[in-house]
């Protein structure tokens, strides 16, 4: 983005967070669904969502269903009208609206009473702030890494928003240290560690085939729970209702067969999810090797990206 770009977000965002969370909740909702069926109806919404929703179901772009491209715009606006309105929210209220089955919580309370740490890995799918508002009212701190955003106040703004939920913030880069020896120390510490798990922010992830097609996914889920021995678990959230959502915990990942092997399953978990709830798939970047930028195709080839 452009400087001039870089600061308009920042005050768009800044805006968000100053306006959205002092309207009336109904207003709120009423205002941002009806943005998102306007973007998403008769042939709308951006095209790369498009893209992404016709591999999942195995279609061509001009045949993702419009009520598909209506539906995904609204979850992905209530994402935001979410995101703005949580600081201003009491987050016991905000984590009783986010249901997670017995089962599930079981398996990863058995899993984390080893006391080996434990890794969550998640698609970009429904709100996942409001599944990490849930973890803290009901588990406790975990940690997370974020994206280096542009300018510099706009990303920092979102790590005084994800902290004031209680989610402990490592910058992905430009921090003092490698966020990757802060969350292994947080795992042998027995701790709990959330990550978003098949966009490769970094440029240097596992090559993965995801609904036929090659990508790559990052390596830091499946190299975290080999080397400390945390259990890996699958995590899906999406929504339920108006206000409501759940949590899905699936089995801990086998990570015995080495890094791409463990990626390339959570890949299989994640195309499993994302298939039962497509609309809830905040996907609206070029994930696909199909997709990439010559940019990008170039530094792959060359090693560095």
């Amino acid at each position: 983005m452009s400087g001039l770009t870089e600061r308009l977000a920042d005050v768009g965002y800044a805006s968000g967070w100053s306006l959205v969370r002092h309207l009336p909740e109904g207003a709120a909702r009423a205002i941002f669904d009806r943005v998102g069926t306007v973007a998403g109806s008769r042939g709308g919404g951006p095209d790369q969502l498009r893209k992404n929703l016709a591999r999942v179901l195995g279609c061509t772009p001009a045949d993702v269903p419009d009520d598909l491209m209506r539906d995904s715009m609204r979850s992905y606006l209530r994402y935001w009208r979410e995101a703005f309105r949580m600081p201003s929210m009491d987050l016991a209220t905000a984590a009783s609206r986010v249901c997670m089955p017995d089962a599930d919580r079981d398996r990863f309370m058995t899993a984390l009473d080893k006391g080996k740490g434990l890794i969550f890995a998640l698609p970009h799918s429904g709100n996942w702030d409001a599944a990490g508002v849930w973890l803290v009212q009901n588990v406790g701190e975990f940690s997370t890494v974020a994206e280096r955003l542009k300018p510099d106040s706009l990303f920092e703004r979102f790590v005084r928003y994800r902290e004031s939920l209680g989610f402990e913030i490592f910058p992905l880069s430009g921090g003092q240290t490698p966020p990757y020896p802060q969350l292994a120390a947080r795992l042998r510490a027995g701790g709990v560690v959330c990550l978003l798990g098949e966009r490769d922010l970094a440029k240097h992830g596992v090559p993965v085939t995801f609904f036929g097609e090659k990508t790559r996914m990052p390596a830091g889920p499946a190299k975290l729970a080999i080397e400390t021995g945390a259990a890996l678990i699958p995590v899906h959230h999406w929504f339920t209702g108006p206000d409501t959502s759940q949590i899905s915990c699936g089995e801990p990942i086998d990570a015995s067969g080495g890094i791409d092997a463990t990626t390339q399953a959570l890949a299989a978990v994640f195309e499993t999810n994302i298939g039962a709830h497509p609309a809830d798939w905040h996907m609206l970047q070029p994930l696909w090797e199909a997709d990439w930028s010559s940019n990008r195709r170039r530094l792959i080839e060359e090693g560095r990206g």
